[in-house]
């Protein structure tokens, strides 16, 4: 039996990764893995724009994959699952400031004919840059005035940020 026993302790390695989740030890995230997390945006004054958790799902994306704001992924990096974290952005850090000539003036033929123009509505379509969600600045007889800037721009942004999950496998 010792025998048998010996052979199989000579046979057996852990890795790393193996080791730390065994004794316990929080692994770290890091560009390029994919991960789950859930989290609630809100604006200085504490209005919520954004939860995850009551969509009911979690935002899933590889980390440094550029898909995202810049400094929501770096507080991602270093982080263990179920940690949680609060991450305070600038609006320049955010969406940046609003620009003037994300304002445009579009004629009213370019709508469909019945539809209804409302100061402060969200529209969306398709121009010649592609698709695009724009907010109605102003309306007179011939023709709407769009904001086209994000409607996050000029706002400083708050996270809170829970990293529910990790997959090391990155997308090819």
């Amino acid at each position: 039996m010792k025998k048998k026993l010996d052979y199989l302790f000579k046979q057996c390695y852990y890795t790393h990764d193996d080791l730390s989740s065994y004794l316990g030890e929080k692994m770290k995230v890091t560009n390029g893995q994919n991960v789950s997390v859930h989290y609630k945006g809100t604006l200085s004054d504490g209005t919520e724009f954004d939860n995850s958790r009551n969509r009911g799902e979690t935002l899933d994306f590889q980390l440094g994959s550029g898909r995202l704001l810049v400094g929501f992924n770096d507080a991602i990096v270093g982080m263990s699952v179920g940690e949680t974290k609060t991450v305070n952005l600038t609006a320049d850090e955010a969406y940046g400031q609003p620009e003037e000539k994300a304002i445009q003036r579009v004629p009213k033929t370019a709508f469909a004919d019945d539809f209804v123009f409302e100061e402060g509505s969200t529209v969306q379509g398709n121009g010649p840059a592609g698709p695009f969600i724009a907010k109605i600045k102003g309306v007179d007889d011939d023709a709407v005035t769009l904001d086209l800037n994000h409607p996050l721009a000029g706002k400083d942004l708050t996270f809170e940020v829970e990293l529910v999950s990790v997959n090391s496998e990155t997308d090819s």
